[in-house]
């Protein structure tokens, strides 16, 4: 029950972020569009303050190297570890006891929980043309990125021009990972409302992973950013 209501406040603060970002936006373009109607034309005038590269989709061996990354990765391999462990705590799933081999077994539902999850967010993500690898935030400051990071667990980069949007397979994937678990190799009377709840901590936990992206180290995609700008070096 603990869990539901840290999930449940997880949730509005993503849905109440999400409606700050878009304001926001909506204010700046408001601001963008004065300050161009205001400002005197002129051939000669310059951009003063350098610009963030423009967006460039990856390239199939791009995404890739960050599913491989995603999948086997130290993140996910860090992941399971920690997830067993509190498994282990909690003695959850029972049947499977306590000792080395449950442990083990446990280790091994929660990597195979990610990796199904993983491929599906990225199976999902061609079928719905999104682009599934982590940008860092542009911005500066803790919070900032922060706020960056915890939105993007629900939202990606669409279209040519990589405008933000919701994204269905970040929402959909954790579930189909703990479906496949509950379904598949956990004991018989777990079902799809377990599955179900075990998704939602799926989801809270991707959170955390985004934020170690952003703070820490997001593996290939540093290799993308600097591509990145290499090709569009800002002025």
């Amino acid at each position: 029950m603990k869990m539901c209501r840290i999930f449940s406040l997880l949730l509005a603060v993503l849905l109440l972020t999400l409606t700050s970002i878009t304001a926001r936006a909506q204010s700046a373009d408001t601001s963008t569009n004065s300050a161009r109607s205001d400002a005197p034309t002129s051939s000669t005038t310059t951009n003063a303050f350098p610009s963030a590269p423009p967006y460039v989709r990856p390239t199939e061996k791009q995404k890739l190297h960050n599913y491989a990354f995603d999948m086997i990765g130290p993140y996910p391999i860090l992941g399971a570890a920690l997830a067993a462990g509190i498994n282990q705590a909690d003695n959850t799933p029972p049947e499977w006891g306590q000792g080395a081999e449950a442990y083990g077994k446990r280790f091994a539902s929660n990597f195979g929980i990610a990796a199904v999850t993983t491929t599906t967010r990225y199976g999902l993500a061609e079928i719905f043309k999104e682009d599934t690898i982590y940008y860092r935030c542009e911005c500066k400051g803790f919070f900032p990125r922060l706020e960056h990071a915890a939105i993007s667990t629900i939202t990606t980069r669409r279209g040519e021009d990589g405008h933000r949007g919701f994204s269905f397979s970040d929402l959909i994937s954790p579930y189909a990972g703990t479906m496949t678990a509950v379904y598949g190799w956990f004991p018989s009377r777990y079902g799809a409302k377990d599955g179900f709840r075990m998704g939602n901590y799926a989801l809270l936990a991707s959170v955390g992973g985004n934020i170690a992206l952003e703070f820490i180290w997001r593996g290939p995609s540093t290799l993308t950013s600097i591509m990145h700008h290499k090709k569009h070096p800002s002025p």
